[in-house]
């Protein structure tokens, strides 16, 4: 004996309701943005890349650029250290805490000529606030040229951190 038809119908409504909900819950309203108090960020470097078989090394300018996106709260960059390739730290850029004000950047440069970091230099970059504000863009450009050949790119810090 088949259960009435409108048995079907109910069970077939209840599992799009629920579908359409769980859908909805995991999809969000998609304007969240994640906010933070602080952080430590690691931005990767080039001082230089490998260029040809001879893996000649190509020197490259460095500029860590650090943009407060908050429209409304300035944040506090409280460090920024730059290691080699093997870890060793050879520079603290701050000798005392630097504020952005909201939407202002700042940046922070290694000379072409200054390879001592190596293929895997990177940035500590450490920043704090008193309020809940939208994280910074922690970003690295590099940019070098030689004879007629010219070379440019870009590296996204990584959140290693939540203060």
């Amino acid at each position: 004996m088949t259960p009435p038809i409108h048995i079907f119908r109910s069970i077939i409504y209840i599992i799009l309701l629920v579908s359409l909900t769980m859908a909805t819950a995991a999809a969000g309203d998609g304007n969240t943005v994640p906010l933070s108090r602080g952080q430590v960020v690691y931005a990767p470097v080039y001082s230089h890349i490998y260029i040809g078989d001879r893996e000649r090394p190509f020197l490259l300018a460095v500029t860590l650029s650090i943009r407060n996106t908050d429209p409304d709260d300035a944040i506090v960059v409280t460090k920024v250290s730059y290691f080699n390739s093997e870890g060793t730290r050879l520079e603290e850029y701050l000798k005392q805490p630097v504020t952005l004000e909201k939407m202002s950047a700042t940046r922070f440069v290694v000379h072409e000529s200054d390879k001592t970091g190596g293929s895997g230099a990177s940035f500590l970059v450490e920043w704090e606030t008193v309020k809940s504000v939208s994280p910074p863009i922690i970003e690295t450009v590099m940019i070098g040229a030689q004879t007629q050949q010219g070379i440019s790119f870009t590296s996204r810090g990584q959140v290693i951190k939540e203060k």
